[in-house]
């Protein structure tokens, strides 16, 4: 184990970092941003189900990320072997000098947002949804925290990327508001059984991504609709780059209430 890696300030350690959906969006904006904050001789996973743009990130980061060794897993986490690889993968680019160990929970679907509660008649249907939204999480996070159990000197961190939708309720979001709502009390869970593991709720805000593209276009009830279009139209959407740094900054400050909801506008 180094002694020599500063715990907190500019970096977050020579560290085994996992971030999922990194394909686009907030996930591959906060797998290039932590990636500059890991010491050489750190290991960053990025997950997806495009392996051609895990690839474009691979690269990319190649050549920004001096001394972080950058891994691809090509993996659906709906799928029962999903979060098995990504544990593989990460056993495999671990080393006994890392002294940290983050996961950052991003992978996650809207859902079909065009439809009222009522119309959810399929049980196949609501567990597909619930199946990558929920249940891969939970599946993936505990078989990490097994597969990289308490070390003297050693922290471990698991952030969930959330939204106010878990805790607010939002007509035609039913699957969506479901998933992060029982993500965030799984998380408020593992904070209270796991006192020595870092547990960030983090809510991102309205972000300018194909999903917000998704929300003010196919959105049910009209009122909610309309108002998404209104904050693309009116530029209130924030940057996942505006976001993520200040992702970055609570990672590096590690002053939050383990188990907390922190919004990027408490920031």
């Amino acid at each position: 184990m180094s002694s020599a890696a500063p715990t907190s300030g500019s970096v977050l350690g020579r560290a085994l970092c996992i971030v999922t959906g990194t394909s686009r969006g907030f996930g591959r904006v906060v797998a290039r941003d932590v990636s500059r904050l890991l010491m050489p001789g750190s290991a960053l996973v990025i997950v997806a189900r495009s392996g051609d743009d895990l690839r474009s990130l691979q690269a990319e980061l190649a050549e920004s990320a001096a001394g972080v060794a950058v891994k691809c897993v090509v993996a659906d986490l709906g799928d029962v072997e999903g979060p098995g690889c990504v544990v593989e993968a990460s056993k495999a680019a671990f080393s006994e000098d890392m002294d940290h160990i983050i996961l950052v929970n991003n992978a996650a679907s809207l859902g079909d947002v065009s439809r009222p509660s009522r119309s959810f008649t399929s049980m196949a249907e609501v567990d597909s949804y619930l199946s990558l939204n929920v249940s891969s999480c939970l599946c993936l996070t505990a078989q990490l925290l097994q597969a990289f159990p308490p070390r003297p000197g050693a922290r471990r961190t698991v952030v969930n990327v959330t939204s106010l939708y878990a805790l607010q309720p939002c007509r035609s979001w039913v699957l969506y508001c479901t998933g992060k709502a029982a993500r965030e009390m799984m998380f408020r869970v593992l904070a209270e059984e796991e006192p020595d593991v870092r547990v960030l709720n983090y809510s991102p805000g309205p972000l300018d991504t194909d999903m917000q593209l998704l929300a003010r276009t196919q959105t049910g009830d009209a009122d909610l609709k309309r108002g998404f279009a209104d904050m693309f139209a009116q530029g209130q959407l924030l940057s996942c780059e505006a976001s993520s740094a200040k992702l970055m900054k609570l990672l590096l400050q590690d002053s939050y209430t383990s188990g907390a909801h922190v919004d990027v506008y408490d920031l």
